[in-house]
């Protein structure tokens, strides 16, 4: 993502906070009839305190510098959640800069001893782009990881729009949008990341849902609560997924998925009839 690129994110991120709030939304009065969803330009402007005519031209990419204060009125007036808040401030280059990117992202043998030793609760390590690193047999039971799924075949987005694609299923519409909405989160941190474009452009070719949602700007951390993931073999598996950031570094995250007693029981019994 280049500086032009930046600005047009960091207005379209702006229009579409804008346009789902409703003037009852922050206290304002319905003034007149409206032909477009949301609120206005120059209703935004009133919030935060700046000049509609600047606004305008901060939306629109045009080349502008809001400073820190002028972010942090934008982040209130439009109701960012603490996660949106920090995607405009990266937008607008005001969170540390960027990580430069690593050739590789290096699994140590301790953590990937503390890994293995998670069986039989499904885990796996998460890289800045989301592909799985390395993975314990509980994982690779429930996920089926060696599996190929080219072109990214360890990448978990990839895999889910690529594999797992039911846009009639409510509960996978909900873990969808959940994905974008995290992948989105760690997409703009790595703007010198080639890879991460690569990707973006294969979902985009992949899914028009991915497209859709993509398009909508929304962003939040990795999500948790209960999922219940439904095996040919195994029945229905129910977790309660957790996710830890790694001390080797901040842009790995351990994803566990802590199973129930019923679905411990079943998943463990299986690894033991496969070892035996």
């Amino acid at each position: 993502m280049d500086e032009t690129e930046r600005r047009l994110a960091l207005g379209d991120f702006l229009r579409t906070r804008r346009e789902r709030l409703q003037p009852s939304d922050v206290g304002l009065p319905l003034r007149s009839r409206r032909r477009t969803p949301g609120l206005r330009r120059e209703e935004v402007a009133e919030l935060a305190k700046v000049g509609v005519s600047w606004y305008t031209l901060l939306e629109q990419g045009r080349d502008v510098h809001p400073s820190h204060s002028v972010v942090e009125n934008l982040a209130q007036a439009l109701q960012l959640t603490p996660a949106e808040q920090r995607h405009l401030f990266f937008l607008a280059r005001y969170d540390p800069l960027p990580r430069s990117v690593t050739e590789d992202e290096q699994i140590t043998p301790a953590l990937k001893a503390v890994v293995n030793a998670l069986d039989p609760n499904p885990a796996f390590v998460l890289g800045r782009r989301w592909d799985a690193l390395t993975w314990n047999r509980a994982a690779d039971l429930v996920f089926h990881f060696q599996d190929f799924c080219p072109p990214h075949s360890h990448n978990v987005v990839w895999r889910f729009f690529a594999r797992e694609a039911d846009p009639e299923n409510p509960g996978w519409v909900k873990q969808a949008q959940n994905f974008v909405a995290g992948f989105r989160a760690s997409y703009v941190r790595y703007p010198a990341d080639a890879s991460f474009q690569t990707l973006l452009q294969d979902l985009q070719e992949k899914s028009d849902q991915f497209c859709l949602w993509w398009e909508q700007q929304n962003v939040q951390p990795i999500s948790e609560g209960k999922r219940t993931i439904h095996d040919p073999i195994l029945g229905a598996l129910e977790f309660d997924p957790m996710t830890f950031v790694t001390p080797v570094a901040p842009d790995l995250h351990v994803k566990v998925f802590v199973a129930l007693p019923e679905t411990a029981g079943r998943l463990a019994q299986h690894l033991a009839r496969a070892s035996a």
